[in-house]
């Protein structure tokens, strides 16, 4: 037991030191990645050309031997979207060993409590799951935010254009007069065709930047008025009516399914409640379940009945617009 807690302590404090090193070694480089990022979403779009693939090569992690490793797959690319949505400057490297650190770390700890393996496995399961946890709920709100503000970037859009001023000095107004999110994700469409990047490409990062319906309608409606021509500034401000018509349905749409939501809540919540309540009331009457063979059984077929119910209940309550 020795040898393995002195183990365990130095894996865990290699993986400190080797975030430490990530955090020191790469600050200097995220902003010209993030400028150059632009050019290699392009790139995928298009024609494959000799200096695009040069641009391509994003480092995951300051650590050449983990940058290496992550390189193999295809999903941290998608966290390092995932993070870049939340509005995070962080790599994705340095996320997954805080998340490695943190799981050890409760693995450790949990027998000083409770000593039972399976139950320190999936605490520490859960601690390592908490930085991903924090970086969904960043994502959604900063999504949230920009959905609730994106009517007034439309507005002030039409406005610019109907002043007679360009599109691209109308993307710059907005970059200039609106709060964050809104301001940053346009700045960054604004720059990206000032440095040379075709507006076409540059509207479709913004798609993939912010994943919303909105956007996505609001670039389809450019680009098909670029190919065939139109009032630009009345088709922006009907597209702002549209937009904010359907942000307020959404509104009375969750308005109306939040009882909903609340009952299921209480539903998911109400048998791992009930669990720990009657093993604190009455021990004995509990223990039956953790020390039997069938009892170990049905714990675990009504665990998976547990995950199965939540999503079927979570999917009922949850209407998109």
């Amino acid at each position: 037991m020795a040898v393995l807690l002195a183990l365990l302590t130095f894996l865990i404090v290699a993986m400190v030191f080797l975030a430490v090193i990530a955090v020191a070694g790469t600050k200097g480089r995220q902003d010209v990645i993030k400028r150059l990022e632009a050019v290699a979403k392009a790139e995928k779009r298009g024609q494959a050309t000799l200096e695009l693939k040069l641009l391509r090569d994003e480092l995951l992690s300051g650590v050449p031997l983990l940058n290496r490793l992550l390189l193999r797959w295809s999903w941290p690319a998608r966290l390092r979207q995932y993070v870049g949505q939340a509005g995070w400057k962080v790599k994705p490297a340095k996320l997954l060993l805080l998340s490695v650190v943190l799981g050890f770390a409760a693995c450790l700890g949990t027998p000083l409590f409770y000593p039972n393996p399976i139950v320190a496995l999936i605490v520490g399961g859960g601690v390592g799951f908490i930085p991903f946890a924090a970086l969904l709920i960043a994502r959604s709100r900063r999504l949230r935010a920009f959905e609730k503000s994106f009517p007034e970037a439309i507005d002030l859009l039409g406005r610019a254009v109907r002043a007679g001023h360009g599109f691209t000095t109308g993307l710059e107004m907005i970059a200039a007069e609106l709060p964050e999110p809104l301001a940053g994700e346009f700045r960054i469409t604004y720059e990206e065709q000032n440095f040379g990047l075709p507006l076409k490409d540059a509207l479709l990062n913004l798609t993939e930047r912010v994943p919303l319906v909105d956007v996505r309608i609001f670039v389809t409606a450019l680009l098909v008025q670029k190919e065939t021509g139109g009032n630009l500034a009345e088709i922006l401000d009907k597209l702002a009516y549209v937009v904010r018509d359907r942000f307020r349905i959404l509104g009375e749409v969750r308005i109306k399914t939040a009882q909903g939501k609340l009952t299921a809540a209480i539903l998911i919540a109400l048998p791992p409640v009930m669990m720990l309540l009657l093993r604190m009331i009455n021990p004995g009457y509990m223990r039956p379940l953790f020390e039997d063979p069938w009892g170990r059984f049905m714990l675990g077929g009504a665990a998976v009945l547990q995950v199965v119910g939540a999503l079927i209940l979570w999917k009922v309550v949850s209407i998109e617009v």
